[in-house]
């Protein structure tokens, strides 16, 4: 992914229930601050959701967009899900990869993100932007992952 930004984090949990968290993507309102809602609009035929529709609401970005996502994940949970930018208002990309390796503390989730807007903003700003985003969800991901 070209000018991407990336972060890590270590979940204490198998990388099955990891990915579990993740692919509940209705659920993501009751612990994802910023996701106001989502819509699963379809699905493959192992029940993995193929495409979404997320209603954003981040302080000065607001938007709803729809989201293709690619499931290549292994029968423990490891893994990579991406996902590409279908349709927005705000969004011109919004690209994303988490990745899920089992480690001895439970599995290392890598997250890399490239977010670009309709409007122009500054390069710096949206690695900023998208550096804010990448550490919120992954603090989010591993608090959820953890209390269940």
């Amino acid at each position: 992914m070209a000018d991407s930004t990336e972060s890590s984090i270590i979940i204490e949990a198998d990388p099955g229930a990891v990915i579990d968290v993740i692919a509940d993507l209705e659920a993501y309102p009751e612990w994802a601050g910023e996701m106001k809602a989502t819509e699963i609009l379809a699905e493959d035929g192992d029940g993995w959701p193929d495409r979404v529709r997320i209603t954003l609401d981040a302080g000065v970005i607001k938007d709803t967009y729809t989201l293709d996502y690619d499931w290549d994940i292994a029968e423990d949970g490891t893994g990579s899900v991406s996902w590409t930018l279908v349709e927005a208002s705000v969004l011109k990309a919004m690209d994303g990869t988490y990745t899920l390796n089992a480690i001895d503390e439970g599995t290392r989730v890598d997250y890399e993100l490239m977010v670009d807007l309709k409007i122009p903003v500054l390069g710096m700003l949206k690695r900023k932007a998208e550096k804010v985003i990448i550490e919120t969800a992954l603090k989010e991901l591993k608090k959820r992952v953890e209390s269940l």
